[in-house]
């Protein structure tokens, strides 16, 4: 990763709720269109660190810069996906996944060609007149994915987006993210409690210690995509992951 340009810069991070201490002195950085997962005991503050990381949340201490500059919205391209469902009941898919482009107002033409090409990419095309009332709820999952990269953001915020599906759609679904990430090559914060996805994901996980919340250690995921989760030295990352981990002490 050293020769990698660094796209976002940690430095001395806390976040205090009153007396409460979440995140202390952290110092990281995120890479230009890499994909990072983030992952840590349950509780220790994983959502409350990508939230702060992302500007959601105000910082206690320390910086956060993207190319140098403060995080923000009026400026950087930020998106989300979450866990729970976020589709928009009255709006088509089509519909759905311009609706950032519209409120940027990117001319007509422009937006009707994203939208194509997401679409295409994620598998929703011959769904696109669909509501999402007439759609799973592992599509739905598709369509915020859409949604949010259709605005080529400087950076993708992810939490536990797949929790809640069953695990067959959720490999499918995990393979379709790798894809669109492949070809955008967007730079992605993906939270997961799930050790074996972010394996199966990204190129670096960090692993956060219980609260107060720091990093315990970066783990390189240096292996070709599509992964197998049965080969030797996918099933060497998973455990080292696991062992630093350890939510049960």
């Amino acid at each position: 990763m050293s020769e990698r340009k660094a796209k976002i810069e940690v430095r001395n991070l806390s976040k205090h709720f009153e007396d409460l201490v979440v995140l202390h002195q952290i110092d990281f950085d995120i890479y230009e269109g890499e994909f990072l997962c983030v992952v840590g005991p349950t509780g220790c503050g994983k959502t409350t660190f990508c939230n702060v990381v992302t500007g959601l949340l105000p910082i206690t201490e320390g910086t956060i810069t993207m190319k140098g500059e403060k995080i923000d919205f009026k400026k950087h391209n930020v998106s989300f996906v979450f866990q729970e469902p976020s589709c928009i009941p009255w709006r088509t898919i089509w519909d759905d996944v311009k609706i950032g482009l519209e409120i940027k107002k990117v001319p007509k033409n422009e937006i009707n060609e994203r939208v194509s090409a997401i679409l295409e990419i994620t598998g929703l095309t011959k769904f696109k007149d669909f509501f999402p009332s007439q759609i799973s709820a592992g599509m739905k999952q598709r369509v915020a994915i859409a949604r949010a990269f259709v605005t080529e953001p400087d950076l993708l915020l992810m939490d536990e987006p797949f929790g809640q599906l069953d695990t067959s759609t959720r490999f499918f679904i995990e393979n379709q993210l790798v894809e669109v990430w492949q070809k955008t090559k967007r730079t992605i914060i993906f939270v997961t409690h799930n050790l074996e996805e972010a394996v199966y994901l990204s190129e670096r996980i960090l692993v956060c210690t219980q609260k107060p919340t720091g990093i315990k250690e970066e783990v390189i995921v240096d292996l070709p995509h599509p992964r197998d989760i049965t080969a030797p030295e996918f099933v060497k990352i998973r455990n080292r992951v696991t062992d630093l981990v350890k939510w049960w002490e």
